[in-house]
């Protein structure tokens, strides 16, 4: 006989996905906190391609309805938020290279380009809010790390769409630079297609020689960023 499951089991609650809202940035103004820039970024775990990131302040009147996780909504959905976005909020976009992903490591790369989208916004951040474990350092004012944050805060997932597709678009430019990879495909990621490209024609000045296989001397890079 097949076992059921309680309707107050908490396996239902772990099957519902998340929905971002927007009640971490009304906590943060009823602390005192306004305006709230939500920030997230995009491309740590290519093999070439910068990271990007995006810092966005919504406005509370006109958020933009859909808003979620970049990776849960398709190209299309993407690129009609990104519109919606820039029409209706603040937005600041920045980027680090791979020479300076080489140069630092992408952790410290993809902070860095946080810190400089969140200080780039016309509107000065009284408190930010940031995807994933970390509060870029260097910041003028204060800020939360939000585990999965671009499924719980709107800002934030408006920040992740924002730099999805800034990245994408960067991307299928670079395609028409360099045609030999496919980049407008795999937007750098290690695909069998670009690995392929890569043996025939060697990396090129996009390519992030500090992760695997680009790097020769022996010392392993995280696979779980390549495989992200």
């Amino acid at each position: 006989m097949k076992a059921r499951t309680s309707p107050d089991s908490p396996l239902l609650f772990e099957e519902v996905p998340l929905v971002p809202d927007f009640k971490l940035e009304l906590k943060a103004r009823r602390a005192g906190h306004w305006p709230v820039a939500g920030a997230d970024e995009a491309g740590r775990g290519p093999l070439a391609g910068p990271v990007v990131a995006a810092a966005v302040i919504l406005n509370p009147k006109r958020i933009p309805e859909g808003l979620n996780d970049s990776k849960q909504l398709s190209a299309q959905r993407r690129e009609e938020l990104f519109v919606q976005i820039l029409a209706t909020a603040t937005v600041s976009i920045a980027s680090s290279s791979a020479t300076r992903i080489d140069l630092t490591d992408i952790r410290k790369a993809s902070l860095d380009a946080m810190r400089r989208a969140i200080c780039g916004l016309a509107i000065q951040a009284n408190y930010v809010l940031t995807d994933g474990l970390d509060v870029p350092p260097g910041l003028e004012c204060p800020g939360q790390a939000v585990v999965k944050g671009d499924a719980r805060s709107v800002s934030i997932a408006a920040a992740s769409i924002v730099a999805k597709v800034t990245r994408d678009r960067m991307m299928a430019r670079a395609d028409a630079v360099y045609p030999a990879y496919g980049f407008a495909a795999h937007v750098g990621y290690g695909t069998a297609q670009h690995r392929a490209g890569i043996e025939r024609h060697g990396p090129c000045s996009l390519h992030r020689m500090s992760f695997r296989p680009l790097r020769r001397d022996g010392i392993v890079i995280d696979e779980e960023l390549i495989l992200e």
